[in-house]
């Protein structure tokens, strides 16, 4: 097979669309880690510094001398004119900060670094249960000396820091979580993309390092190498337009060192996700398990056994004066669930106190240290009493920690579904791929199947029927039907024929397809999805501050609450002020105040409120990328549900754009061939939709009068006038193409034959393209671009949502009105240019009106930027569009209505959640403390106490997964509306 003569055709676009990081950090501030490692194996840093009061070249000599003699610094170099301070230095012996009070001590001032590098590194965090303990990591990083941002995620367990890598790094990031009583592991750390992590095989000392980290600097394409001996792996960072991990594999293998011989091989770390929940949610069935096996003797000794005959008389016997053989069974069995089992809730108390914070591990140690102590007390006094007699409450501790233990357990298992949908993305890549050798003529010479991340940039892979599409790339052979619905959530396969891009993950139908790989690894639209997807999930939404609020004090009032319980019970017991009949014949008035206290303590639940936002926004972000929507966090969820108005774009949001040249005639005596080399030279140059549909329609009509000449004259001077149209010089001519605007700008006159060409066109909702050439109307272009077939029920289901429709283009008045009466939109602002859109919004605005602007993201960005909330359609493999708050991967209008219900419907899951979770806590607590028992005598035992609180956050999480059966609210082609 030749594929020569097909790629000569054709004009492989896309190759750069990508290339960026889809999570920049905050201000566009690109991570970059300069470490380099000398001879030794040590990683240095090189930091700069602006130094004042330098009069002379020797005090910058002494600058030098002073910092070489520092330990740590290998370098020195101070410039006596600016002031610019350059040292290299060892990181783990000395650090940026002591540099700089080194030099300050020295009588010298210094400003802050010249440019200050920022890092960014995700963790995994492990032991968070509520909101508190989200607050306790926030608080611990922030503490870290270097951490410019820290944002935990409650719901995703996970946080991202922005770090200065002169003042700390990711093991003292580490070590201040774990010092705050959590687990960290580090996710990545950096910018992960265009790098290869590599295990070698006969590396074994310095030497080795040296020889390999040279031997792979010296390579075409790579840009930085970091050597771990002791793990014996390499990272390396690649261009990848020049090399990937496939010829980073084979140069390796390729090295030799005298006789040794290397070995290297792709090193893909565990999903650690999955790995961590799966052994999080066995080390709860564990934990539970074994509390049952002490939890249920200690409930059968109290509650069970006595009841029965001869088993009772048997417990009842006395050991010693008034110690039971219950009671001290109950005691014995209880005291592993007391301290072992339910170890995780002190460490988790003492950790919090140490903080100044309290959360649920704070309560429930309170709870069942109050019931395991008091009934100590009871058993020894019984010991030494041969006339005392009291009730323990051994089996009150006991099953309590067995019950939260239980609702832990249900907990993590449901908040592992919300993650279902993102999972289900990662999962779709293959793991293998058929990849194609070619020779220099274009003619297969080998086929073999290698790993899917082992795919580079410009391979060409072999996809048969029924396969998945390893990457993203374009088609240069074959044709079929590829089904995109798990990406971008459209049902009907879609045909691919060369020179169309597929998407990796998408489903090949029919047919076989050559493809040309133009996205690989962290590159690829579904790699930029599942990046999104995570950010928003991590990102706080606004709704989040009420329980952010909250739980400062919620801890504190329910430990008031508890004790003011026990209290009011005891005292007015003591006094008489209830019926006698009221305590059971087991208890006295103190056990019977302190079960009420306890019940205070263990029934109230910071948890559910902690997670009633994030586990909602999660399975909202995820169930919205699984049908094309990508939400980008709860910040956009929030604002989406207030929309009242939606502004369209006109060209390629409400039309197909895809603009067409119906017609083209003369005003002058040049000849058709002339006109068409002018306009076609002229536009030849822009990147607007209706200049290329121009060119096209003039290369044919050139051709149809009998030149068939390629070449085609460059325009000098060229310029685009936005909003008007393009000018330049063609030969000796001035040439300006746009519309009326434009020959205003220059004075063109515009005759009644022209103007009545233009308003018969725009009446048909064509847009016209003057040619001038030399200052006179020469001919005109019409073109038309079709209305979406969706558009008027989407516009009209809008309305009725409470949502009015706005259409702004730049396009001409009649026009823009003849579109906007076919789609049933009302208002209109037209002949406005991309800025003049951003202010129409800003205008809106003013009036107290939420705006959403849905455009293509590019010509659309300040506009997009400007609204409450920016929708970017079409996006297809471009996810990565900075100014849309929300993200439509398909062309399809649809997907506006499905944006705004989604969050619509998140919102009021949300709400729902909260109303469950303070309605719970508000009403709960009065019951637990008794409310009820005066009146009906219903009272909450401390066990059946804490069953509710693991209830609670059950129900909640359960109330999130919900949205997974999300439907879209309008699919057009069954023309019918779901409500």
């Amino acid at each position: 097979m030749n594929l020569n003569s097909v790629n000569g055709r054709m004009a492989i676009n896309g190759m750069n669309d990508l290339k960026e990081p889809l999570l920049l950090p905050p201000h566009g501030v690109a991570v970059d880690n300069p470490s380099q490692i000398n001879d030794k194996g040590k990683k240095l840093r090189i930091v700069k510094f602006k130094i004042r009061e330098i009069k002379c070249a020797s005090c910058a000599a002494s600058i030098e001398s002073m910092l070489v003699n520092l330990n740590g610094v290998v370098s020195a170099t101070v410039s006596p004119l600016e002031g610019h301070a350059a040292v290299e230095y060892v990181p783990d012996l000395v650090t940026a900060k002591q540099i700089k009070e080194t030099i300050e001590d020295a009588g010298f001032p210094v400003d802050d670094f010249l440019e200050q590098e920022i890092a960014v590194c995700r963790l995994r965090i492990k032991g968070m249960a509520c909101t508190s303990c989200s607050e306790s990591v926030e608080r611990a990083l922030q503490m870290v000396d270097g951490v410019k941002k820290a944002v935990v995620g409650l719901a995703l367990e996970e946080a991202k820091v922005h770090f200065d890598p002169n003042l700390t790094d990711t093991n003292h990031i580490i070590e201040a979580i774990e010092h705050a009583g959590f687990g960290a592991d580090l996710i990545s750390s950096g910018n992960d993309a265009n790098k290869a992590h590599l295990k070698l095989e006969g590396m074994n000392s310095e030497e080795d390092v040296t020889f390999i980290q040279t031997f792979l600097e010296s390579a075409l394409g790579v840009n930085h190498v970091e050597m771990d001996l002791a793990e014996k792996k390499v990272t390396v960072s690649y261009d990848p337009d020049l090399t990937g991990p496939r010829s980073l594999i084979q140069y390796i293998n390729e090295a030799s060192n005298g006789p040794i011989i290397y070995r290297a091989s792709l090193y893909a770390p565990p999903k650690r996700r999955e790995t961590e929940q799966q052994h999080e949610i066995q080390m709860y069935r564990n934990q539970f398990l074994v509390s049952c096996l002490f939890s249920v003797p200690v409930f059968l000794f109290s509650m069970v056994l006595p009841m029965l005959p001869t088993v009772g008389i048997w417990l009842d016997y006395r050991i010693h004066n008034m110690l039971t053989i219950g009671m001290l069974l109950r005691w014995i069995f209880c005291t592993p669930v007391q301290f072992i089992v339910g170890r995780r809730f002190y460490l988790g108390s003492y950790h919090a106190l140490r903080l100044k914070t309290a959360n649920m591990d704070v309560l429930v140690a309170l709870g069942t240290n109050a019931a395991y102590f008091y009934s100590v007390y009871i058993a020894i006094k019984a010991l030494t009493s041969d006339t005392f007699e009291g009730q323990d409450f051994f089996e009150t501790s006991a099953m309590l920690i067995s019950f939260i233990l239980l609702g832990k357990y249900l907990e993590v298992v449901a908040k592992g579904k919300t993650s279902d949908a993102l999972a289900k993305l990662t999962d779709l890549a293959p793991d293998t791929a058929h990849l194609l050798t070619l020779d220099g003529e274009g003619n297969v010479i080998s086929e073999m199947n290698i790993s899917t991340q082992l795919i580079q940039r410009n391979d060409i892979i072999k996809i048969f029927p029924g396969e998945k599409v390893p990457v993203d790339g374009i088609v240069i052979d074959g044709q079929s039907h590829v089904n995109e619905s798990m990406i971008t959530g459209e049902a009907i396969p879609i045909s691919k024929r060369p020179g169309d891009n597929v998407i990796g993950g998408t489903m090949n139908e029919n047919g076989c397809l050559l493809v040309k790989a133009t996205h690989v690894g962290s590159e690829t639209a579904l790699s930029q999805i599942v990046q999104l997807v995570e950010a928003a999930q991590l990102a706080r939404a606004p709704v989040q501050k009420l329980a952010d609020q909250i739980s400062k004090f919620f801890v504190p009032t329910v430990v008031v609450a508890a004790f003011v319980t026990w209290l009011g019970w005891f005292i007015t017991g003591m006094a008489g002020l209830y019926p006698k009949h009221w305590i059971p014949e087991v208890m006295d008035e103190f056990e019977l105040a302190l079960q009420f206290g306890i019940s205070v303590l263990v029934v109230a639940c910071p948890c559910a409120l902690g997670l009633a936002t994030p586990t909602a926004v999660m399975v909202a972000t995820g169930k919205g990328a699984s049908q094309g929507v990508l939400i980008k966090g709860g910040n956009a969820l929030e604002k989406a549900h207030k929309v009242k108005t939606v502004v369209f774009d006109k060209t390629g949001t409400l039309t197909v754009g895809k603009p067409k040249v119906v017609s083209a005639v003369l005003f002058s005596h040049f000849s058709m061939e002339e006109f068409c080399d002018m306009a076609t030279a002229a536009e030849a140059n822009s990147e607007h939709p209706i200049a290329k549909a121009v060119v096209e329609h003039a290369k044919k009509l050139r051709q149809n009068f009998g030149s068939h000449a390629e070449h085609v004259a460059e325009a000098k001077d060229f310029e685009v006038h936005t909003g008007a149209g393009v000018s330049g010089k063609v030969g000796d001519k001035i040439v300006l193409v746009g519309n009326k605007r434009l020959m205003r700008a220059y004075d063109v006159p515009v005759g009644p034959d022209v103007d009545k060409y233009v308003t018969e066109n725009e009446q048909l909702a064509r847009t016209c393209v003057l040619v001038a050439i030399d200052g006179k109307v020469a001919g005109a272009f019409a073109v038309t671009d079709p209305v979406k077939p969706e558009a008027q029920i989407v516009v009209s289901f809008l309305h009725s949502m409470g949502i009015s429709s706005i259409m702004v283009t730049g396009d001409n008045w009649a026009t823009a009105a003849a579109i906007a009466k076919e789609v049933g939109i009302e208002k209109v602002f037209a002949e406005t240019d991309p800025l003049g859109k951003a202010d129409k919004i800003k205008e809106l605005q003013l009036k107290e009106m939420t705006v959403a602007m849905v455009g293509d993201g590019i010509n659309d960005s300040p506009a997009l930027a400007a609204a409450d909330v920016g929708m970017a359609i079409g996006a297809g493999t471009d996810v990565a569009i900075e100014a849309a708050d929300i993200v439509l991967i398909k062309s399809n209008l649809e997907d506006v209505v499905t944006a705004i219900d989604l969050s619509r419907k998140t919102m009021y899951r949300i709400r729902l959640n909260y109303v469950w979770a303070l309605g719970y806590n508000i009403l709960g607590m009065p019951i637990a403390a008794g409310i009820l028992y005066p009146f009906i005598g219903i009272r909450l035992p401390p066990w059946l106490a804490g069953a509710c609180m693991a209830a609670s956050s059950i129900s909640v999480v359960c109330s999130s997964l919900l949205l997974q059966s999300y439907k879209k609210p309008l699919h057009h082609k069954d023309s019918q509306v779901q409500v």
